[in-house]
């Protein structure tokens, strides 16, 4: 059985000394006391930082440090988000790892379909897989972008999709005001208004627009779900080179900055909020400006964000199974190696783009998707230890295998053989003439048979008639008062 969230068992990867995170929050101190943020377009943003003590000068905020700190405090460091089947409840902050699917791309790509932009048909299929692979703990949100629904309306299906093809937690939107409060809506009835009161069941996700700039849709989205008592994650998006300096530690402190003034307005809002500290900051070509994923700069920053993180108190959203690569080919497999790696190491709490990322961020692989979620079965072994207790050091094994013995039918052997090791369910570790004999199938072909079985067999979770109807009629009515809107 595999657990509903990661609890890790080990240490973390302490990548930077003391001196050096010491000037790190140095940095962002300055950037928050004598630098400052912008917060446009949201006149009522405003008049909050007013009211908690801050400087404003037009658009600019400005706020002591210590202000600042004080408000991120009151954030929970760790929270539970109640799933809508309570065995899949996630635990987010301290030892405890989430993953979750990708997050955000416009295209789709399978091995015979080729690559197209997204579809709803898409959307629900990839609801589905995400339901049904065990080492993906929640749904996200925005698996693909549905385009053939008006982005209007689409938050609507998408939601749906995700409250009725799944019981797994899941995010809102937050592309504009009443889309984040649709959501927050469609959870009330869900979850019922006694659990959602007592209880985080959803979180929007957003960025801010750096370098320092955090616009309405930020501020707002804060209003409706932090204000609603449930919870937010936002996410400093930083291309080295283009909205942050190209040097690595100038980038983590300005995503430090921006990440802290956030929090800091989500406890203005409603002090205790559950509020994730994002980050989300890669490398890019100074040659051509394309963004590189998994190269050596931003699994650095993934080290030492993790070490910030935990110095303020605040879960982490940073990482994932990224890469530039079109395909699900060897450079894919490299570069989310080496980024989900470290993402694991440093201790992100919250992993959004775990599975299914390919292209920058710009298309969801089918292939990709399954192929990631069986690395992050191996991530979680990793992340849970090593026993040292008497079944596993197997005392009773050496006495009874003797010298240059072996150790296949001792009874230790048999009593732990179906869990001593991790088994990828793709992976194919037999001889050459057994592969051949079933076709020789690379990786991706494998990938997209599973996909399909997984599918092909999807059987859909219970619900509650009574709810499934009311959240139907929510959306129905939603769509008939709201005009067809491509933007």
């Amino acid at each position: 059985m595999v657990p509903a969230y990661v609890t890790r068992q080990v240490p973390y990867l302490e990548y930077l000394g003391e001196e050096g995170l010491q000037r790190l929050e140095a940095q962002a101190d300055w950037l928050i006391q004598d630098v400052g943020l912008e917060f446009r377009d949201d006149p009522e943003a405003l008049e909050d930082w007013r009211r908690a003590g801050a400087e404003v000068t037009g658009t600019r905020v400005r706020a002591p440090a210590d202000l600042i700190r004080a408000l991120c405090r009151t954030a929970p460091s760790e929270f539970t988000q109640l799933a809508r089947n309570p065995a899949r409840s996630v635990r987010i902050g301290g030892p405890h790892q989430v993953f979750a699917a990708v997050y955000g791309p416009p295209f789709v790509r399978d091995l015979e379909g080729g690559r197209r932009y997204g579809s709803m048909a898409d959307f629900e299929k990839l609801v589905k897989l995400t339901y049904l692979l065990p080492e993906l703990h929640h749904g996200g949100f925005v698996v693909c972008e549905p385009c053939d629904v008006p982005v209007s309306k689409r938050h609507l299906d998408m939601l749906y999709a995700h409250m009725r093809w799944s019981d797994k937690p899941h995010l809102g939107a937050i592309t504009e005001k009443s889309r984040a409060e649709d959501c927050v809506a469609m959870a009330r009835l869900l979850h019922g208004d006694r659990t959602f009161d007592q209880n985080c069941v959803i979180l929007g996700n957003v960025n801010t627009n750096s370098p320092l700039l955090v616009d309405k849709v930020v501020t707002e989205s804060i209003r409706v779900y932090c204000g609603a008592g449930q919870g937010i994650i936002v996410s400093p998006f930083i291309l080295a080179g283009a909205m942050g300096p190209v040097s690595t530690a100038a980038s983590v402190a300005q995503a430090l900055a921006e990440a802290m003034m956030c929090c800091a307005y989500s406890q203005i809002v409603r002090p205790g909020a559950p509020f994730i500290f994002g980050n989300f900051l890669s490398s890019m070509s100074l040659k051509s400006g394309a963004p590189t994923f998994g190269m050596p700069e931003p699994v650095i920053s993934h080290y030492v964000i993790g070490q910030l993180a935990r110095r303020l108190g605040l879960p982490l959203r940073c990482g994932g199974s990224l890469t530039a690569s079109k395909v699900a080919d060897a450079q894919a497999a490299y570069e989310s190696a080496d980024s989900m790696h470290s993402t694991a190491l440093a201790g992100a709490n919250f992993v959004l783009q775990s599975a299914g990322w390919l292209e920058g961020g710009l298309c969801t692989g089918y292939e990709k998707l399954v192929m990631d979620a069986d690395r992050l079965g191996a991530y979680r072994l990793l992340l849970s230890g090593m026993a040292a207790d008497d079944e596993a050091l197997a005392r009773d094994a050496y006495e009874e295998v003797g010298p240059a013995g072996h150790f296949l039918g001792c009874a230790h052997t048999l009593r732990n053989y179906q869990t001593a090791f991790y088994e990828p369910a793709l992976s194919d570790s037999e001889n050459v003439e057994s592969w051949e004999e079933r076709g020789s199938q690379d990786m991706q072909r494998r990938a997209f048979a599973r996909w399909n079985a997984l599918l092909k067999d999807y059987e859909a979770p219970p619900i509650d008639p009574a709810v499934d109807e009311a959240l139907q009629d929510y959306v129905a009515r939603r769509k008939r008062e709201l005009p067809d809107a491509w933007y």
